[in-house]
């Protein structure tokens, strides 16, 4: 099975959050993808943690070392489906890339992001339901 994943999902299980366990099970034996700007998106999610001061660059290295043993799929999306998206629900662009991908590759959506996966929805992919 095909999952596409978020940077809030990749974010919680390189800096071993609570949901990790559940994360990891439901993505155990599928194929992960993303937009090709989830590298970015999870460099942003590191910066704006250091400004929280909830992380230290040491522990953003070894969180981005993680990152990089995860096997994503890393793919680009219509821009323009992204954007229509974009302006449907009133998200932000990020987000609206991984509906996309999630509609394009037929593949559920797995976020820790409450107004995301309602977007994802109402645009018709569907997402992954975590046991918590």
């Amino acid at each position: 099975m095909k999952i596409t994943v978020d940077t809030s999902a990749i974010i919680a299980v390189v800096t071993n959050e609570p949901h990790k366990g559940s994360l990891v099970a439901a993505t155990r034996e599928s194929e992960l993808v993303a937009p090709s700007s989830l590298p970015w998106e999870i460099g942003n999610a590191f910066s704006a943690m250091f400004r929280r001061e909830r992380i230290t660059v040491e522990q953003a290295r070894a969180a981005v070392l993680a990152y990089g043993k995860i096997p994503v799929q890393l793919v680009d999306v219509p821009l323009v489906q992204a954007l229509e998206i974009a302006n449907e629900q009133k998200i932000y662009a990020y987000d609206a890339y991984m509906v996309a991908c999630a509609l394009q590759h037929r593949a559920p959506l797995l976020s820790l992001d409450a107004r995301l996966r309602a977007a994802t929805l109402a645009s018709g992919a569907r997402v992954v339901e975590l046991e918590v």
